[in-house]
């Protein structure tokens, strides 16, 4: 009976902990870059662009060449925002090695 109240009080642990990581990763910002700094991306944790910064030499540029530095910037920001979730995850979930289990993302 020990060992199910030890189950127990790790799965409550753990619960807790993940509440907590998805707090810490709705606060994360990602910044996506393309070109020599020719437009930015930043997203929030959630994957929802906050803000598009496109410097002045790039506006210059055909649209077509905007709308493909857009495009990378933001998959730039896709990448970097998955691994600080993951990264988040990891530090939350920290010693719960659960056979099986595959966290998200």
């Amino acid at each position: 009976m020990t060992d199910f109240n030890k189950i127990l009080s790790k799965a409550k642990e753990l619960e807790a902990k993940m509440k907590e990581s998805q707090e810490n990763i709705k606060k994360i910002r990602v910044e996506g870059i393309s070109g020599t700094n020719s437009v930015k991306v930043i997203l929030d944790g959630e994957g929802e662009i906050q803000k598009i910064e496109i410097s002045d030499e790039t506006m210059k540029e055909d649209k077509s060449i905007i709308e493909d530095l857009i495009v990378a910037a933001h998959n730039n920001a896709k990448v970097k925002l998955k691994s600080k979730t993951n990264e988040e995850i990891s530090k939350a979930a920290g010693g719960f090695n659960i056979p099986g289990f595959k966290w998200p993302l």
